[in-house]
């Protein structure tokens, strides 16, 4: 087989920007597509950065097959970074193989992962434990509906471009709130993909990861990390603190779901360790580069290069986590310590030792300088256009 030229990213952000940084420094032309962030783009290891009207556009897939065309892409690997683009690419996985290469399973088994109600369907059926999930009555009032405070509101699938499907998860206390927040999911995603789940009591230091790249069923290369800081800290949607560790029973059960669909490619799989009968519930799966991809190189396991070489048809030499190591997302992890320290759940000395083992950050690192001096800018500009703008505009 002939080596492929280059890799196209297709969205995502920080987990782009990482695979860039994994990919770039061997060699390969990678190339960013995006509607939303253009941080990767920024990267010395992107050779160009192209906009598109995005994976929920009807001309999504013509635009690609286009490009792949115009743009001289034929042949190499296309690697989805965002949840959205994963359903694409994978939906139409046979279309795409004819003009890229593509490392992920076709939707009839990797909507088995993605959908969290067919993902906790099959972990039952599997013996995985998973959080409590409630069924609302559909569109019917949840007035007497039976459950336990506080519980959490998220889409049935990342991705989608609503105010509720980019919030990722919402918190709720009480049956007012509750209510509030569930008819307006409700309103935007439809009841049926509203899930209503328990909250697991803990922060991120319950919260553990098995990170992995898979062939064909099998794992060619895994290891596990702990989310000891995230923000919000008790339910993050985003890590800021990771640290690899040993965590077996992670392994076993992620080994057991994506065996159970034959999995190929990249994986992330999130669990967390209930205290109340230290069981390990599953929580979600990312087949896709995750926030915190930058651990895996600096932790002696280059997932990205792996990816590289596997759809290259080349062997993978095994390789082990360096226990310790630690990536961090500064600007949200001074925010997440803040609030961890102010309910004496860490001290500042604490924090302060946990930068020793940093060896990966989400943006900064001095072979390439320029994403970390753009994130705070860029994110300001988001939150800006997306939020307070929108707001007005809206009143």
């Amino acid at each position: 087989m002939m080596d492929l030229r280059g890799a196209v990213v297709l969205g995502g952000a920080h987990g782009a920007l990482a695979l860039a940084r994994s990919l770039g420094p061997s060699g390969v032309p990678v190339f960013h597509v995006t509607d939303d962030s253009r941080l990767p783009g920024s990267s010395r290891h992107v050779k160009r950065q192209i906009g598109w009207p995005g994976p929920h556009d009807e001309g999504a897939i013509p635009f690609l097959l286009k490009a792949a065309e115009d743009q001289g892409w034929q042949g190499d690997l296309l690697v989805p970074a965002g949840d959205a683009e994963v359903e694409l690419v994978s939906r139409h996985i046979d279309r795409l193989a004819g003009s890229y290469t593509v490392c992920l399973p076709p939707w009839d088994a990797l909507r088995w992962l993605c959908d969290k109600p067919l993902l906790y369907q099959r972990a039952a059926e599997l013996g995985i434990a998973t959080p409590r999930t409630y069924e609302p009555p559909g569109d019917a009032p949840l007035e007497g509906f039976d459950l336990e405070f506080p519980v959490i509101l998220k889409p049935n699938m990342g991705g989608g471009d609503t105010a509720f499907s980019k919030a990722k998860v919402i918190r709720v206390d009480d049956r007012t709130a509750l209510d509030e927040a569930y008819k307006h999911a409700a309103a935007e995603i439809g009841a049926d993909n509203v899930v209503v789940q328990e909250l697991i009591p803990g922060g991120g230091e319950h919260q553990f990861s098995y990170a992995a790249l898979w062939e064909n069923g099998k794992p060619v290369a895994e290891f596990t990390a702990r989310r000891t800081r995230q923000y919000p800290v008790d339910f993050g949607y985003t890590s800021t603190f990771v640290e690899i560790v040993e965590e077996p029973g992670v392994v076993e059960a992620a080994r057991t779901i994506l065996a159970s669909i034959s999995h190929h490619g990249l994986v992330e799989v999130e669990f967390k360790r209930d205290q109340r009968d230290d069981s390990l519930r599953l929580l979600d799966v990312n087949p896709r580069p995750w926030s915190w991809f930058g651990l895996c190189s600096a932790a002696g396991v280059d997932l990205g290069t792996m990816l590289w070489r596997l759809a290259n048809d080349r062997p993978n030499a095994p390789a082990a986590a360096t226990p310790g190591t630690a990536w961090m997302y500064l600007a949200r992890d001074a925010v997440a310590a803040t609030s961890l320290m102010a309910r004496r759940d860490i001290g500042l000395g604490g924090y302060l030792r946990s930068f020793g083992r940093v060896r990966a950050w989400a943006t900064f690192a001095r072979s390439d300088p320029r994403p970390g001096l753009i994130d705070l800018p860029l994110t300001g500009w988001r939150v800006l256009t997306r939020r307070i703008l929108k707001a007005g505009h809206q009143t």
